[in-house]
């Protein structure tokens, strides 16, 4: 039977996800995202090769976190959970308010204090979450969540909650049925890293039903001033504009790991003007805006492509290669940044002349 747009990712992968005849089922139709071919970013890496965005920010509630959600809330709805919590530096406070909301549950958010953005602390508060704010970082977050998820009171639908990783792994799969095969190189950002072991399993599981003939070499980007899996050591104060990657101590480092090696891919940095460059870059080259988490993986590509500091350079890829961009959150969510950067729009008269003069025609 021919998958029908919008019914949600368990119904179009169920028999590679922990759901059963049992499992009430919450989706918001998430998943589907298109698969986006870029001209001028093949043009950037060249060698006759083709690059591709994955553009998970038209999820329902604009990240990818959605499609591990929609599996995390089903799942905690047939165990009979009463309420979700997770700690958040905005996208899961977003996805896991608005599931809870649909399966008719309460939802905690904990979250570091001034370091969310405001597009996704609204989503959360609108979605009805009950939100505290904490003098710390997100590590903190998560290690007071740790401890009232182990009281019994709530489900915690963080990526250490292998239901998240089970649904994220989906988007591999929509990769690999569109294209026909898997890519040469899967491009992402890498924060509390639950992204690129979702891939990386989804690839691998695809991959053991010969539904492709090859595995991606998985290459990921941390920020700078939060690159903990690239400097081997836990970042005390993690610090970057790309908030939805600020995170010190990744919850999924081992698997993560595991997934570069095993691919042989790498982990390499950008810095935030790196970051806010690509953001700018792909708007205006691609028509896709992401939020500067996201715009992480594009700086990291055009990193690869440009200079001869990065870890892992495309300049040696073999001809006519496939490269997958992951970007996992729309550029509204966290539009602070780019914002400011927008010069003031002063009004001019309502006249032609005054117009064309401001169109410096």
């Amino acid at each position: 039977m021919k998958f029908k747009r919008g019914r949600g990712v368990i119904a179009r992968y169920r028999d590679f996800l922990p759901i059963t005849d049992k499992t009430p089922v919450i989706s918001l139709g998430e998943g589907d995202t298109p698969l986006i071919f870029c001209p001028e970013l093949s043009k950037r890496v060249g060698r006759g090769c083709r690059v591709f965005v994955k553009n998970e920010g038209v999820n329902p509630t604009g990240s990818f976190k959605d499609r591990g959600m929609t599996v995390a809330a089903s799942m905690s709805m047939e165990r009979g959970a009463r309420a979700l919590i997770c700690a958040s530096t905005g996208n899961t406070s977003a996805s896991a308010a608005a599931y809870a909301a649909r399966a008719g549950i309460s939802c905690s958010v904990i979250l570091p204090a001034g370091k969310i953005a405001r597009g996704k602390l609204l989503q959360a508060f609108a979605y009805g979450a009950k939100i505290v704010a904490i003098d710390g970082n997100f590590d903190d977050a998560l290690g007071i969540v740790r401890e009232l998820g182990e009281r019994g009171d709530f489900v915690i639908v963080n990526s250490i909650n292998p239901d998240r990783i089970a649904g994220q792994k989906t988007a591999a799969f929509e990769i690999v049925d569109e294209i026909g095969d898997a890519p040469d190189y899967h491009v992402l950002p890498v924060g509390n890293a639950g992204n690129i072991t979702a891939y990386w399993t989804g690839y691998r599981e695809y991959h053991a039903r010969q539904r492709s003939t090859k595995l991606p070499a998985m290459i990921g980007f941390q920020a700078a001033g939060a690159a903990p899996i690239f400097h081997n050591r836990i970042i005390e104060e993690p610090e970057t504009i790309a908030s939805a990657i600020r995170i010190g101590n990744p919850a999924s480092w081992k698997q993560a790991r595991a997934a570069i090696e095993e691919s042989r891919g790498a982990v390499d940095v950008v810095t935030d003007e790196e970051i806010l460059d690509a953001q700018i870059w792909l708007a205006r080259h691609e028509g896709i805006f992401v939020e500067p988490a996201s715009a992480a993986a594009i700086g990291g590509l055009l990193k690869c492509c440009d200079s001869n500091e990065a870890v892992y350079s495309f300049r040696k890829i073999q001809e006519e290669s496939r490269i997958v961009c992951t970007v996992t959150g729309h550029g509204l969510k966290d539009a602070d940044v780019i914002m400011q950067r927008m010069r003031e729009l002063k009004p001019v008269a309502a006249t032609l002349n005054a117009v064309r003069r401001a169109l410096e025609l």
